[in-house]
């Protein structure tokens, strides 16, 4: 089945399942069922079938899954097996801890810019990178290649910037302010709320916290 085929709720599960897999190779498991892994991941065996489904023919029944085999498709999957260009936009508070996150690295992203409109922190250095001015943004993210831009910045400047990133010829943002963007047809936007996450584990606390996240 075609990557585009993939139901959107199946495509944020993955990245969870790749997380435990990882972990299970770590812990030198060279199988898993959906019986274990759905344990490790927090959901159902239902579920992870389900999911492994619209993925094409995986594992042996009576066997289970190759640990390293799906480690490896569902990064083809989620287009994670050459690593990704990322930018980071705002470098306040939020954009220097996201630049000091290993995590990315680990998960086959790398940063390779760093912006903001400080004057102060324009040309100064951050974890081996410059930080570059808003004004040289496009250019910088065409030179670099940029694939991916995370959206650090204030609400009120964040249209703005997310403007500047698509003439840059960037088609994913990752946008964590309250704000929702308006970008062209062909960009792709992944919305990050930290306050509608905690009002969802808010009703969750009000069903007495045995609903399932």
């Amino acid at each position: 089945m075609e990557n585009a085929q993939v139901p959107q709720t199946t495509i944020q599960r993955l990245p969870a399942y790749l997380r435990c897999l990882l972990q299970a190779q770590a812990n030198q498991m060279p199988l898993v069922n959906s019986n274990s892994l759905a344990e490790m991941c927090g959901t159902n065996a239902a579920q992870v079938r389900k999911d492994f489904s619209y993925l094409g023919e995986l594992g042996t029944r009576g066997i289970g899954y190759d640990v390293g085999e799906l480690i490896g498709h569902i990064s083809r999957v989620l287009g994670i097996v050459e690593r990704r260009r990322a930018a980071i936009v705002g470098f306040g508070k939020l954009g220097g801890a996201l630049l000091g996150y290993s995590g990315f690295g680990e998960r086959g992203f790398e940063i390779v810019a760093v912006f903001d409109n400080d004057r102060s922190k324009i040309g100064t250095s951050a974890d081996g990178l410059m930080v570059h001015g808003m004004d040289d943004i496009e250019r910088v993210l065409r030179e670099l290649d940029v694939e991916i831009v995370i959206l650090a910045t204030p609400a009120a400047a964040t249209q703005g910037a997310a403007d500047k990133v698509v003439s840059g010829g960037v088609k994913a943002i990752l946008n964590l302010a309250p704000v929702l963007l308006n970008v062209p047809e062909g960009v792709a936007v992944r919305q990050v709320c930290l306050s509608t996450d905690l009002q969802i584990l808010s009703f969750h606390l009000a069903q007495g916290g045995k609903t399932d996240l």
